[in-house]
């Protein structure tokens, strides 16, 4: 059997989390809870360059938020 996550003539989703997270998604597999589409069904290469572009910043939002709050000596909210 085959990754499905490899799979270049596969069908894919962009997912984003409420961190900011990025995953490519095969399009057969139900989307998991907490997750939404970004981009719709298409190729992985349209895929994988959405998330090359949008997804620049590795750190989930909450950290970001809590080194922005640390730096600025404020408590964490």
């Amino acid at each position: 059997m085959t990754n499905p996550f490899e799979d270049a003539d596969g069908r894919y989703l962009v997912l984003v989390n409420e961190e900011g997270q990025h995953s490519l998604w095969p399009s057969f597999v139900e989307v998991p809870a907490g997750w939404e589409i970004a981009v719709p069904e298409t190729d992985r290469q349209t895929c994988m360059d959405y998330i090359d572009e949008n997804w620049t910043d590795m750190r989930p939002k909450s950290l970001v938020r809590a080194m922005e709050a640390e730096a600025w000596g404020c408590p964490v909210l």
